[in-house]
């Protein structure tokens, strides 16, 4: 059975920092490339930043680029989100995505709360 668990979200302060971890289990991780997403109350999902299956390609949204790090262990089968000077803007629930081929699979979301 496919299992991807998001976890590490929370309150922070703006200019803060916050590490989103993503666990995935059921299916050929080395294989997927991983997403991150997030959506905000009455806001359509984004795409934040995805990684190639191996690690070696990463890209960005705009507003999220010397921000935002993303990262995998494929040995632990985890994708990783570094998230830095966070604004309140960037407060969502954020979702982890993993595809390949026509292979999708989700998450259940983080909550990620930026405010003073």
């Amino acid at each position: 059975q496919v299992l991807v668990e998001e976890s590490g979200g929370g309150l922070v302060q703006p200019g803060g920092s916050l590490r989103l971890s993503c666990a995935a289990s059921g299916f050929t991780f080395n294989y997927y490339a991983m997403t991150w997403y997030r959506q905000a109350p009455e806001k359509e999902r984004e795409l934040v930043a995805t990684i190639s299956a191996r690690g070696g390609t990463t890209n960005y949204a705009d507003s999220m680029k010397g921000r935002f790090i993303i990262s995998r262990d494929n040995a632990k089968n985890t994708v990783y989100l570094q998230m830095n000077s966070l604004k309140p803007d960037d407060s969502a629930v954020y979702y982890c995505n993993g595809k390949w081929l026509g292979f999708e699979y989700w998450g259940q979301g983080t909550q990620v709360t930026v405010s003073s």
